[in-house]
């Protein structure tokens, strides 16, 4: 069981774009009672399309999945693979092309009451772990970079430019490759620990440490509103549109002691 309480959040901003192509939510299960699931995306092309498209998807399936009375990893695993599987194929079979082509950057996670943490990425959206002040780790094109130079047999300046290539770009929707996805794992998860969800409209003005402080020192909502206000400030007027999600994993509170004096009775 866990020894932690959750504190969680999302926050937006539509920065300096005609319109919000990012969509952020956290879900509970309706079959599988203290699971939760976080969701991030980002519409890459074809408006929110395809960012729709992952909140609708992985509503549905998430409220289908029923826990067991033990928690299997590798089941979770492969709800975010099935999830990612099936927004790919509703968005490739969309009929419009050209520009107007929807894809979608994805970030999912999922905690389990069992103090675990299973999360898939596809695309340039960011998952970040911190303990307390400190960044664990992020998600990054390493792997992706990795499987086209081995797959597709690419030199390594070839593969790091993917982003501009759009045959290349890793994404839901891409019509020309089936997305690369990434997956992780966290267990024994504690108080102290914390998670965020966002996209490439904030991560690109931050460092690991300055996110890993705002969070660890403010609460969700004050850390979102902090992040926002400071992104929009480095953007200068041409920031992309802003979109998080925060999870922190907090101490519960201690019980007062209450000490009652009460009357012996006389035993009889």
């Amino acid at each position: 069981m866990s020894t932690y309480k959750i504190e969680a959040g999302t926050a937006q901003h539509i920065g300096s774009r005609p319109q919000q192509n990012d969509r952020v939510a956290l879900f509970t299960a309706q079959k599988a009672p203290g699971y939760v699931l976080a969701v991030l995306a980002d519409g890459i092309s074809g408006g929110a399309t395809g960012a729709e498209q992952v909140l609708h998807t992985a509503k549905q399936l998430f409220d289908e999945y029923r826990a067991s009375e033990t928690v299997h990893l590798a089941r979770l695993e492969e709800l975010l693979r099935e999830i990612a599987h099936d927004v790919h194929q509703i968005l490739v079979m969309d009929p419009r092309t050209g520009a107007s082509e929807p894809q979608s950057s994805m970030v999912l996670m999922v905690l389990t009451p069992e103090r675990q943490a299973v999360w898939a990425v596809v695309g340039d959206s960011r998952l970040y772990r911190f303990d307390n002040k400190e960044c664990l780790a992020r998600s990054s094109d390493a792997e992706y970079v990795a499987h086209l130079m081995e797959q597709e047999n690419l030199p390594e300046d070839a593969a790091r430019k993917h982003r501009q290539a759009k045959l290349l770009s890793n994404a839901l929707g891409n019509k020309h490759r089936e997305p690369y996805v990434t997956y992780g794992v966290q267990e024994d998860l504690k108080a102290g620990n914390a998670f965020l969800l966002c996209s490439d409209g904030l991560w690109s003005y931050f460092a690991d440490v300055e996110l890993a402080s705002a969070i660890a020192k403010k609460s969700p909502r004050e850390a979102a509103e902090l992040l926002i206000n400071k992104a929009r400030e480095r953007a200068q007027g041409k920031g992309d549109n802003c979109s998080m999600a925060i999870i922190k994993l907090v101490a519960p509170p201690k019980e007062k002691a209450n000490y009652t004096v009460q009357k012996l009775r006389k035993a009889v």
